[in-house]
């Protein structure tokens, strides 16, 4: 089983200590990267949820960087001291409430002076053991724990909050804090930190607005936060009054009768300045590691870098998304910056230049409710086991599902990225060839004021071994002004179908078929088609290349590609089809159906019949190539999940994928998975000795396993008859409209037995032989029999 596209940027990475590895959070696990080359090199595993905080101890001294020793917290409610070298698990320590940061203030003010029995980490967690459901009452705690035992006890708590905060640390160690609403509450880390009596002493700075990020110079008493509105506000000499130790506070002069320009609500701070630039909420915050420059980000995409003194500044834009974090490495000339859409982009310093990318899958697309539902936004190659996403940005991002990383990028259309665009283009599907040569996406210019809007249909080719793609063909309106709803691509020539809403399907094909040059060859259409006026919804070819199926609304049409022949027409469904799939090589087709009444069926070409159906809605539909496997993607019904027998199965899982083997009903296995809703699944044949099946969720997160092996993956345990029986019913068709009709068959039954008459021999049978009903005669061999023996008469002598 491969697992990835998880996220790499829901919490800060963290450099080793010679600056040669970037440990990054990565789900229930941390990944370590290399920072030379941007590829993965080891994991560690044993967390049970997501990892939160990603401590490296640091070195003392330049002998000891080649230590690999690490820290993390996760939501498990563990904390765990790692050798990330080899990887190898030191030591265990259980909170026994979800962590969602931590800070250990002695790993950084006495690195060299380590005494293990104090070591003492201040936690945010969520504890909600005294708080009643529905409540308002306070979850988040900042607490401090000695992590010499294995099992911590409730700890100190220092602050409480609605919901648990982050935790900001300064370099030195002196100082930690969090932001909460307006203000930046800063506690002092006393000397003796192992002491259950050494108390932390807390101070806070207000702001007029919220405030989403802080940081602490690394030598001076300084703190620069930004807020909602794009505003650094710096505060100098914080807590010379209220954090200052006994000695200061004798040396230190009073500063409450002096004018503090700046500070509010008598702050503990000599002045407060404010910067403004940015045009959004701003994200991060960093200082130089010599406190000179302070870095700054947010929505933009740029990250400016302010000289401190004189508040002068510099830009590296066109990062192309949200910033979330800068990270200084320990290597002075290496830093990254965290991107929101997945991105990890390390920089060389002082030049800023992007010298390497590690990138996960970047998030899906925000789509119009209008084309939620309708989109295909996820295609695979199957024989390298590539996947296709539309993302952010009008982009499709090529990710190598095997090897979890991202291969390459295209750009359907030319967008800077600014923050809060409306959406004025939406990608509405991308589909694969099945050597995965050529590539097509269509796109939509959403109309302004309701005037404008323009569909595009691309064709992009790429290079033998080389996914990088290039425009080879656009066409502009293919259907007049109707949208596209399908793209599908013939298994063995360069030919593609695409289907319109307006009511036709048009078939493309590349003319390198015909002589041209491979250099000059672009995509023409061959061939228009259709039916009864009725739109195109779904399209598909069978696994030769033979026959085209395209569903005309709930009808399913057959067609020759070629010729442009009109083979047959199958029986009509309940409601428009959406989704089509030939079944390999064999005469079964799938029709999947959503709204108003989802159904998925199985038809048999040859018969030209339906086989079985059930009542799902199906998200995605996919057949291996050389046998009669079939799997549906399916939205489980909440009144299914929530039924108290199912509970324990589903644990918030909304989706099952069934594997179907022909024409058998009955599916051979189901697995329950999450984030079914905007999914999609596919057979990956690049290994003809192994069938693999592939799960990319919602969010991007995937999952690859073997479908016919029990040690990889978890099977479900529900009873797919219950699957496909808690489907709500409903009438339809003649019934929906004059009701149901009488049994007659029941009916005609009670009337035959209620007219039968027994067969009763008598001395006299013609008298009662032809009672009855005409429809309840005697077997004509005893009626013959009877008949004639009362015809004869019985002789009583005997013949001697």
């Amino acid at each position: 089983m491969i697992r990835g596209g998880r996220s790499y940027v829901k919490s800060p990475p963290s450099f080793s200590n010679d600056a040669k590895k970037l440990l990054v959070c990565t789900g229930n696990n941390v990944s370590v990267f290399s920072a030379a080359t941007g590829l993965q090199i080891t994991s560690l595993e044993g967390h049970t949820a997501p990892v939160t905080t990603l401590i490296v101890v640091p070195a003392s001294s330049a002998a000891q960087k080649i230590l690999c020793y690490c820290w993390t917290a996760s939501l498990d409610g563990t904390i765990r001291h790692w050798d990330f070298s080899g990887p190898e698990l030191l030591k265990t320590v259980d909170a026994q409430v979800p962590i969602y940061s931590m800070v250990i203030p002695c790993l950084l003010s006495e690195p060299q002076q380590l005494d293990s029995s104090k070591l003492v980490a201040y936690v945010s967690v969520e504890d909600t053991s005294l708080v009643k459901e529905g409540s308002k009452e306070l979850r988040g705690h900042i607490r401090r724990f000695n992590l010499a035992k294995e099992r911590l006890p409730r700890g100190d708590t220092l602050k409480e909050t609605e919901e648990p905060k982050s935790i900001v640390i300064s370099p030195s160690g002196e100082f930690f804090g969090i932001h909460h609403k307006c203000k930046i509450h800063v506690w002092g880390v006393p000397s003796g930190g192992g002491s259950r009596n050494a108390l932390a002493k807390k101070m806070t700075l207000h702001h007029t607005k919220v405030i989403n990020a802080f940081a602490f110079h690394p030598t001076e008493r300084i703190i620069a936060a930004g807020d909602v509105t794009g505003r650094v506000l710096i505060w100098r000499s914080f807590g010379n009054r209220k954090l200052a130790l006994a000695s200061q506070k004798k040396n230190a002069r009073s500063m409450v009768d002096l004018d503090n320009p700046g500070v509010r609500d008598g702050d503990d701070a000599e002045s407060c300045t404010t910067w403004h630039w940015h045009s959004a909420e701003v994200n991060v915050l960093n200082f130089s590691s010599d406190g000179a420059y302070l870095y700054s980000g947010g929505r933009e995409g740029v990250l400016v870098v302010w000289q401190l003194d004189t508040g002068k500044k510099k830009f590296l834009p066109r990062i192309g998304s949200p910033l979330l974090y800068f990270i200084w490495s320990p290597e002075p000339t290496l830093s990254s910056v965290v991107c929101a859409d997945n991105q990890i982009h390390l920089l060389k310093m002082p030049s800023m230049e992007i010298s390497r990318t590690i990138s996960g899958i970047k998030p899906p697309p925000s789509l119009p409710k209008m084309y939620e539902g309708l989109s295909s936004t996820v295609a695979f190659d199957r024989s390298s086991g590539i996947a296709a996403l539309c993302t952010e940005n009008y982009c499709v991002q090529l990710y190598n599902l095997l090897n979890d990383r991202g291969i390459s990028e295209v750009q359907v259309c030319e967008r800077n990225h600014q923050p809060g665009d409306e959406i004025t283009v939406v990608v509405t599907a991308v589909a694969l060839s099945l050597d995965g040569s050529v590539m097509s996406t269509t796109e939509v210019k959403l109309p302004e004021d309701g005037i404008g809007g323009l569909v595009s249909l691309k064709f992009w080719e790429s290079e033998p071994d080389n996914k990088t793609f290039t425009l080879s063909t656009i066409v502009y309106e293919p259907h007049k002004d109707a949208g596209v709803s399908a793209i599908a691509f013939h298994p063995t020539r360069s030919m593609a179908v695409s289907t319109s809403f307006g009511g036709d399907f048009k078939i493309w094909v590349c003319n390198s078929d015909k002589s041209q040059t491979e250099k000059d060859s672009s995509w023409i259409c061959h061939a228009v088609g259709s039916y009864k006026k009725k739109p195109m919804t779904a399209a598909a070819f069978s696994g030769d290349g033979t026959v085209l199926a395209v569903a005309a609304e709930n009808v399913i049409t057959l067609w020759n590609p070629v010729k442009n022949m009109l083979l047959s027409v199958l029986g009509a469904t309940l409601t428009p089809i959406t989704k089509l799939c030939f079944v390999g090589k064999s005469e079964f087709l799938v029709a999947a159906s959503n709204f108003p009444k989802p159904e998925l069926s199985v038809w048999n070409t040859s018969k030209l019949s339906l086989s079985w159906s059930y009542g799902l809605r199906i998200e995605a539909v996919t057949s291996a190539v050389d046998s009669s496997t079939f799997a549906v993607l399916a939205l489980v019904p909440k009144t299914f999940r929530k039924s108290k027998s199912k509970k324990n199965i589903f644990r918030g899982r909304d989706g099952a994928i069934l594997l179907f083997n022909g024409s058998d009903p009955k599916p051979v296995s189901i697995w329950t998975v999450m984030k079914a809703q905007g999914g999609s699944i596919s057979f990956l044949e690049g290994d003809k000795s192994q069938l693999r099946l592939a799960f990319v969720n919602g969010s991007h997160e995937y999952v690859v396993f073997d479908p016919s092996s029990d040690d990889t993956h978890e099977r479900s345990a529900i009873d797919y008859e219950g699957l496909v029986g808690e489907e709500e019913t409903g009438d339809f068709g003649y019934t929906s409209l004059y009701g149901q009709l009488p049994d007659y068959d029941k009916k005609r039954k009670e009337d035959a037995e209620s007219l039968a008459t027994p067969f009763i021999s008598s001395e006299r049978p013609w008298e009662t032989i032809f009672s009855g009903s005409t429809l309840n005669f005697p077997p004509l061999q005893k009626l013959c029999g009877e008949f004639f023996e009362s015809l004869m008469e019985k002789s009583n002598s005997v013949v001697e």
